[in-house]
């Protein structure tokens, strides 16, 4: 038995922190077929390339790669089918807001179980230029460099 509460993490978008500077997230369910919430609960998917968007008052998760479940013996849906977002309406026009600025859009962060429920992090984020990522990069490479000498340089 699981706490209330429990999250699971899937999958992770890592590639989203590196290419975009990540302002704003939101948690929204996802609309799925049985068989891919067994796929999803195996850890068969990816969220490479995929993206978010905001038309007719619905969001939709695109390019969401699912592998199909082996043991499925029902019609296997496409792998990267459109896939609705469950978020409300106040929560919907936020998000078409902040989407609809020059430079900014929606991209999923990650996929995981909360209370046997499968959602969906998705953060409104900017776009990085070259130099940006050069910049996280190096501060990065200087993070782990100190922590580095730090710890070599504690001694108990």
């Amino acid at each position: 038995m699981t706490k209330k509460g429990a999250v699971l993490l899937v999958c992770s978008n890592r590639k989203a922190y590196h290419d975009y500077f990540i302002e704003d997230t939101y948690e929204a369910g996802l609309e799925l077929l049985g068989a891919e919430v067994k796929s999803i609960r195996q850890k068969e998917l990816s969220l490479e390339g995929s993206f978010v968007r905001v038309e007719n008052g619905t969001a939709c998760v695109y390019n969401m790669h699912v592998k199909p479940y082996k043991f499925n013996s029902l019609t296997e849906p496409d792998p990267t089918r459109v896939r609705r977002l469950l978020l409300n309406k106040k929560e919907l026009r936020k998000l078409a807001a902040k989407a609809d600025r020059k430079g900014y859009s929606l991209v999923p962060v990650e996929v995981y179980f909360k209370d046997g429920w499968a959602k969906l992090k998705l953060a409104v984020a900017k776009g990085k230029h070259l130099f940006d990522k050069r910049e996280s990069l190096k501060k990065r490479d200087l993070n782990r460099e100190m922590e580095k000498n730090f710890k070599n340089n504690i001694r108990f």
